[in-house]
């Protein structure tokens, strides 16, 4: 096999195009060694299981961050192809291109068939009737859908378990927040792009005259799908967990309850995807996030407060003493009335001033919200899709390539973009392999060599996918719910 060269590690792997010399471009780069993925295992503390997350979220991901354009710019170019066939090849990715948006549009409209029950923004009529059972099992498909969409955008889960420990981290923004997780009754986080930001802030022990420049490890895009449990079955959950009273619970729960917006109900699913998050600060993505005082506040509003609340005690009760006329002792309890209410309004002042802070920082890393969620992932998803089918597509269609020597392609195809782009990512080969396989493009043959179609006679196969495309088409009628009539639509 003369397009893929496969070396050692120390020397590296590298792709060589056949059909003329290779494309001009920078000397081939060790690709190094990845990170080694160690069996998932209980962290004993918080530092561990931050590590674990952290140190995944720095290794190789399957996200290829460049363009489609930039990529088929790239692989189409003449002096890769035999005779016109870089003009054909072209051609073809352009028609898959298309063939998998048409794909994704498709699931996008079953998904958000399964979503109209919960959707919170939702502007139409409800004329469907649906059962308890039946919304389970419209939830259930809902969230097997988002899944999917995630993992086909090459987006990362995190485990919500381990959410709980990160989050009693210090914040980027220099914020106290606190979230209770056992709030939701589904929740999904996934990421996708764990990079670094350069940001920079003034120096105390410089005087605060200089500023000094720093890392901020971030998520370039985080997604968050929850639905809140109902009030009445978390108020249950308290009285069993804290062995205290209804009442009780009730108050505590609403005191949870009480930083989330009035609109959010918890018969809705809600979907929210954010950019550029500081791994810091995942509390600011949930909806139920609680601000707290930092402890340098407390001391300083404490001694403050203390201090001016203790004088004004004092000076008043020294009034009391000689006052001798009900107009001096009126005088001096609204002294001290007006001191506390002051002392009060300082604590309830810096309390607004860190809730500013996290809606200011939210409104420009918000990117989408529910419906519109699953449009950019839907997008996403299939924009990915073709990066991968594309680059795998440009070693197989040039020469013959047994399944042994898959292993081979997927670190030339990694060894590819790292010289061309300098990016370096996990190649999804095998999911790739599957959708080019199953439309036709690709096939094994008995004694385990892969033949692929001419790139002419692969852009005509797509061609007569789409002629029979909507004769396929599945049938929209939903099985759960039922239709009713002459009742006033909600």
């Amino acid at each position: 096999m003369s397009s893929v060269v496969a070396l050692t590690p120390k020397e590296g792997r590298g792709m060589v195009p056949v059909g003329g010399a290779a494309p001009a471009g920078p000397p081939p780069i060790p690709a190094g060694t990845a990170p080694a993925h160690a069996p998932t295992q209980q962290a004993d503390t918080a530092a561990e299981v931050i590590e674990a997350i952290l140190s995944h979220a720095d290794d190789r991901e399957k996200f290829i961050p460049v363009t489609r354009a930039a990529l088929m710019e790239r692989l189409t170019r003449q002096q890769s192809w035999r005779g016109n066939q870089g003009k054909e090849t072209r051609r073809f990715f352009r028609y898959l291109d298309y063939w998998r948006q048409a794909n994704y549009s498709a699931h996008l409209i079953e998904m958000g068939q399964s979503y109209e029950p919960f959707n919170p923004d939702s502007d139409l009529l409800v004329t469907r009737r649906y059962t308890e059972a039946e919304k389970a099992a419209l939830r259930a498909r809902l969230l097997e859908q988002t899944q999917m969409l995630l993992e086909q955008a090459n987006y990362t889960r995190i485990d919500p378990s381990d959410v709980k420990l990160i989050l009693t981290t210090d914040s980027h923004y220099g914020l106290d927040l606190e979230v209770d997780m056992d709030a939701f009754d589904e929740l999904l986080i996934y990421y996708r792009g764990a990079s670094k930001r350069r940001h920079s802030r003034r120096d105390a022990r410089k005087l605060y005259l200089f500023k000094e420049e720093y890392d901020v490890p971030i998520f370039q895009r985080m997604l968050v799908l929850f639905k809140l449990k109902p009030e009445d079955q978390r108020v249950r959950e308290v009285m069993r967990a804290k062995g205290i009273d209804r009442k009780a619970a009730e108050k505590y729960v609403r005191k949870l309850r009480g930083s989330m917006a009035s609109e959010i109900k918890p018969d809705m699913i809600y979907l929210k995807l954010f950019k550029n998050i500081p791994r810091s600060d995942l509390e600011m993505c949930f909806p139920n996030t609680a601000v707290r005082f930092r402890l340098l506040d407390k001391l300083r509003l404490g001694v403050t407060a203390g201090g001016g609340f203790g004088m004004g005690v004092v000076g008043t009760a020294t009034k009391l003493a000689v006052a001798a006329n009900p107009v001096a002792l009126a005088g001096a309890a609204l002294t001290l009335g007006g001191l506390a209410f002051r002392q009060g309004m300082k604590f309830i002042h810096k309390r607004n001033e860190y809730m500013v802070t996290m809606a200011q920082n939210l409104y420009f890393h918000a990117l989408a919200d529910n419906r519109g969620v699953m449009t950019v992932l839907a997008d996403r998803a299939a924009e990915e899709d073709v990066k991968e089918e594309m680059l795998l597509y440009s070693v197989l269609a040039k020469d013959p390539v047994h399944v042994n020597e898959l292993d081979d392609v997927d670190a030339a195809i990694e060894q590819q973009l790292l010289n061309t782009f300098g990016v370096n990512v996990n190649f999804d080969l095998h999911d790739a392999f599957a959708r080019l396989k199953r439309d036709g493009i690709i096939s094994v043959r008995p004694d385990g060599w892969i033949t692929t179609l001419s790139p002419a006679d692969a852009a005509l196969h797509i061609d007569r996918l789409w002629d029979g495309y909507l004769d396929s088409l599945p049938d929209p009628t939903r099985g759960e719910g039922v239709e009713f009539e002459d009742e006033q639509a909600g």
